[in-house]
């Protein structure tokens, strides 16, 4: 089949890397309104050409959305007029705006909406990474509102990428992304914006920051034109995470606060419970 990526950075990048790694693929196009990135995606043989939206389109069996959503909400109608038996999917952090544009369109069936859960702080075609889905999972969102072709044809790419599939509704995968994704990325721009405020001194930050210190900040390094977007589409949930988060480190500054350090242990012996889960 041919694949049409609209956006060749990151997600979309990664994703011609496993098709072609896969052989899913004849022919990858890419379509991209950054020239620097169409120039990018082009040298490191990301896409096989480049070609208008439209054009693009009319000669891909597979359109795949990798821009940031709120532009994936803006093209989602004018991308599904112009299909017809051609499956359109997205590869968006919130899913709830776009698929209730989707929902207005006659296409509407063409459309899966999907969100493979694996990003890097990095963006750009550079940024593009062999192997990037293994093991990984992949939520598809309203699968009754698309067609059973376009769903298994979906289906069957993400598991050979070596992802794991899971289902729910779009309105619940933003709430539980909200909670296992979003709130991550606030917390380091946070932190990052504190330690940036308090110590003055980049040598110092360079020289004393631990493991512990350079994975919680490294999300920080995220591309702001990609998760305000996010966070804006979200907002409620992440507001509502965002809060739980404010009332959990309240209880830790009134336990310094307090010298409460009995209620320090147990909220930290309490945190440790997400061993269970995240071995």
């Amino acid at each position: 089949m041919n694949v049409a990526i609209i956006g060749t950075g990151l997600i979309g990048g990664s994703m011609a890397i496993a098709l072609k790694e896969k052989k899913l693929a004849a022919k990858i196009i890419g379509v991209e309104n950054n020239k620097l990135h169409a120039e990018e995606a082009i040298k490191l043989g990301l896409v096989d050409e480049i070609n208008e939206l439209d054009e693009a389109i009319s000669k891909s069996d597979l359109i795949i959305l990798a821009v940031p959503v709120s532009d994936a909400e803006k093209m989602i109608i004018s991308i599904l007029e112009k299909v017809d038996k051609q499956v359109v999917i997205d590869a968006g952090s919130t899913k709830n705006a776009i698929c209730e544009t989707a929902n207005k369109s006659e296409n509407r069936k063409r459309f899966v909406a999907t969100h493979p859960m694996w990003g890097t702080e990095f963006s750009g075609p550079k940024a593009a990474v062999s192997g990037a889905f293994v093991g990984n999972a992949v939520v598809i969102c309203d699968k009754e509102n698309s067609d059973k072709d376009a769903v298994e044809l979906v289906e069957k790419m993400y598991r050979d990428f070596g992802m794991n599939l899971l289902y729910m509704d779009s309105i619940s995968h933003d709430v539980h992304a909200a909670y296992v994704s979003h709130i991550s990325h606030i917390t380091s721009f946070a932190l990052a914006n504190t330690v940036l405020e308090k110590e003055k001194e980049e040598g110092t930050i360079f020289g004393m920051a631990s493991g512990g210190f350079e994975s919680t900040v490294r999300l920080a390094k995220s591309n702001p034109d990609m998760w305000v977007p996010i966070f804006q589409q979200n907002r409620e949930n992440v507001l509502d995470v965002l809060n739980e988060h404010i009332s959990q480190l309240r209880k830790f500054k009134s336990c310094l606060e307090k010298e409460n350090y009995q209620y320090l242990t147990e909220l930290i012996q309490n945190s440790n419970k997400i061993k269970r889960i995240l071995k």
